[in-house]
């Protein structure tokens, strides 16, 4: 049996025995019903999962980008959380063409910032250190897609001091008249982020950019 069948089979077999009902109402209403859910936390989701991927070979970088291109088009949301979770645990495997062939789908379907985050965290931040995607990032940041431009703009949180300033400072300057609220809280959460080891940077990019949505301030200057 294939990885992708024998993931699929797993997983919609296993997190349909968790739903709790109450939970699902709680969490649609309070991801504005971006989709219905199955209702389990994600402690619950992930230790039930790390079960499973226990169980497979490690697969191939296309096959993890097709599987989780089926789990993202399953209803609930808790498949795309899995999807996220799946590509965490397997990141090893994931080579230079990942975001350009599957992650760039993934941002652009179902988007909502919880998924868009989480393939942040999971897959664009590190792979972004493992390989030279800059001009992919670029390409991102002059989308006109809201998530693609977001997550651009954080592909560098949690850097600290390893982060490229000069190339956050831009991508936050290209959009820094957009009142749209997901990049303007993209970009005060990187200006917060960059604050933390180089507040003069972010001191400097509020006091040239008075055009800048006050969510973007009110998150930069949170632990100021």
């Amino acid at each position: 049996m294939g990885f992708q069948i024998s993931m699929i089979e797993e997983i919609t077999r296993e997190l349909p025995k968790l739903r709790n009902r109450t939970n699902a109402v709680e969490m649609q209403s309070y991801m504005k019903d971006i989709a219905p859910f199955l209702g389990i936390k994600t402690p619950i989701r992930r230790a039930t999962l790390k079960v499973i991927f226990k169980t497979v070979a490690a697969p191939t970088s296309d096959q993890l980008g097709k599987t989780a291109r089926a789990l993202w088009k399953l209803p609930e949301r808790e498949y795309q959380y899995a999807a996220c979770d799946m590509l965490a645990h397997f990141n090893k495997s994931l080579d230079e063409d990942f975001l350009s062939a599957h992650c760039e789908y993934l941002l652009t379907h179902k988007s909502w910032w919880d998924t868009v985050d989480s393939l942040g965290t999971a897959i664009i931040s590190p792979l972004t250190v493992r390989y030279n995607l800059l001009s992919l990032m670029d390409s991102w940041n002059q989308s006109e897609n809201i998530w693609l431009v977001r997550a651009a703009i954080q592909h560098q949180r949690g850097r600290r001091t390893a982060t490229d300033i000069p190339l956050l400072v831009q991508y936050c300057a290209d959009h820094a008249a957009d009142q749209t609220f997901w990049i303007a809280k993209a970009i005060g959460w990187a200006l917060r982020d960059l604050a933390h080891f180089d507040r003069p940077s972010v001191t400097k990019f509020l006091s040239e950019h008075p055009e800048l949505d006050r969510v973007a301030v009110r998150e930069a200057l949170k632990h100021a």
